[in-house]
């Protein structure tokens, strides 16, 4: 085989289905290389968070089958190196068989069991192919199966992940708080169905925006707990046939110790292998933070529109200029990233949801989606929300004259005029300050119907954004 004018040496392997030539240089072995032409979609390669805490599940095992002397010391060793190696991500350019692919993920298993397999045996001073030294499944698989493999190393990721989402959540949050009090006394105009509606302070909307968030990082930070129960030891439908009883419990503990989280042995793994309905309940909460995040980025943009055409209340910190052929604009595109990502998000808990009850019987075959689709979640959502916070929210500022002004012009004011002249002459005067082109406060000074100093009083900012009767 010639590759860019060079001779390339090249080694043969076997499987049931026939030969194939692969590379002497590198470390996949047949079974990927048919993973890499069933599934040529020329899309997304494995989440690499999965492939490491796959590579990190053979360590284990490799440890454990080390100490049942289930494998020889030499050989453990060299699959514990050059798992580390995949878990250091020095391999990741042996992973690229498509997310995407049929098998309910015996190829990603697989592509990490013979690049394991191959580096151990270099590691070892041996040529690359030959399985008589290490073999991928015999030795590197020994005891597991895709199974219970996949959706372990899932699991595992998936809490990692959960675990940063959750802080970055929980600095969001404290972000909203702090523009909460920056911004507690500057009265603006509140808007129900986009109508006027009732005056309030900039910070009780930031305020509500911390409370939503706060629900969510708690959520969140909760959920992990469903995902800690695994099925590793149950092999291929759960039965654990080929795992003994020691394998089973040494290397639940020994990937508590690798990992410092808190796994725990299923006590009926067949469950965990054929059902994945926590992945849809992980997913449900990301796509609810992805409903609160999506509607703050959205008041953001409708908040900050114009400068001079919209409501302008909201100043967005200026980050990229905004058109190729209007000089001066600047978009919201912060904002506008976080609500693709959040929609994103929620057509992914769609394809959760569907690929979860396509399971039958004692395996679900569209683990690879569900794993994919969750992961990639994950780490949107945690990406996105940093940003949001860095640079966006950190850096708002409110115009204080436009709030006042857009305030000032609306009817708001006139509610808290009821309980001194009542409903029906209230609506008189909202409808005479429309008509004039005047404000409430100028109707009621002109017409006399209360005192100047009640007047004040009543619309008083701090006394119509609180609970309670204004001017009582």
């Amino acid at each position: 085989m010639q590759k860019g004018g060079v001779t390339l040496a090249n080694r043969i392997e076997k499987d049931l289905i026939g030969k194939k030539l692969i590379e002497d240089s590198s470390y996949i072995g047949i079974n990927t290389i048919r993973a890499l032409e069933n599934f040529n979609l020329h899309s997304k390669t494995v989440n690499h968070n999965l492939i490491k805490d796959i590579a990190l599940i053979k360590k284990a095992a490799a440890i454990v089958n080390k100490n049942l002397n289930n494998l020889q010391a030499e050989k453990a060793e060299a699959i514990i190196q050059a798992s580390n190696e995949v878990i250091e991500g020095k391999l990741n350019d042996e992973f690229t068989i498509s997310a995407f692919q049929g098998g309910a993920g015996t190829s990603t298993n697989m592509n990490v069991n013979e690049v394991i397999a191959n580096r151990a045996i270099e590691l070892l001073d041996e040529k690359k192919g030959n399985y008589d030294v290490i073999h991928p499944l015999n030795d590197v698989n020994m005891s597991q199966s895709t199974n219970d493999v996949y959706p372990t190393g899932l699991r595992i990721a998936a809490i990692r992940l959960i675990r940063k989402l959750s802080n970055s959540l929980a600095d969001l949050q404290e972000a909203l708080q702090v523009k909460e009090n920056e911004f507690s006394d500057v009265i603006k105009l509140g808007r129900t169905q986009l109508m006027d509606a009732l005056p309030m302070m900039v910070g009780q909307g930031f305020g509500a925006y911390a409370k939503a968030i706060e629900r969510d990082r708690w959520r969140i930070y909760k959920v992990e707990e469903r995902l800690r129960q695994v099925n590793l030891g149950g092999t291929a439908i759960g039965t654990g046939l080929n795992a003994t009883n020691k394998f089973i419990y040494m290397i639940t503990d020994v990937i508590q110790d690798l990992t410092k989280l808190g796994i725990a042995r299923s006590d009926f793994p067949m469950d965990i292998t054929q059902n994945c309905d926590v992945y849809v309940e992980v997913s449900g909460l990301l796509k609810s933070c992805s409903v609160n995040l999506l509607k703050i980025s959205n008041d953001f943009r409708l908040l900050s529109s114009g400068p001079k055409g919209g409501l302008g209340e909201l100043k967005l910190p200026e980050v990229q200029a905004g058109s190729t052929i209007m000089p001066g604009k600047v978009n919201p595109v912060i904002p506008e990233m976080v609500a693709q990502v959040s929609m994103r998000v929620i057509a992914n808990d769609s394809a959760i949801t569907m690929a979860s009850s396509m399971g039958q019987l004692e395996l679900n075959a569209f683990t690879p989606l569900i794993a994919e689709s969750l992961l990639e979640s994950l780490e949107l959502l945690n990406n996105a929300v940093i940003i949001f916070r860095e640079r966006c929210i950190e850096e708002i500022k409110v115009d204080e004259e436009k709030c006042r002004e857009n305030l000032e012009k609306s009817t708001a004011m006139v509610t808290a005029l009821i309980h001194h002249i009542g409903y029906d002459k209230s609506s008189e005067i909202s409808k005479q300050a429309l008509r004039e082109g005047k404000t409430i406060r100028e109707i009621l000074y002109e017409e006399n119907i209360l005192s100047k100093d009640k007047i004040d009083q009543v619309l008083n900012p701090f006394e119509v954004t609180r609970p309670g009767i204004p001017g009582k």
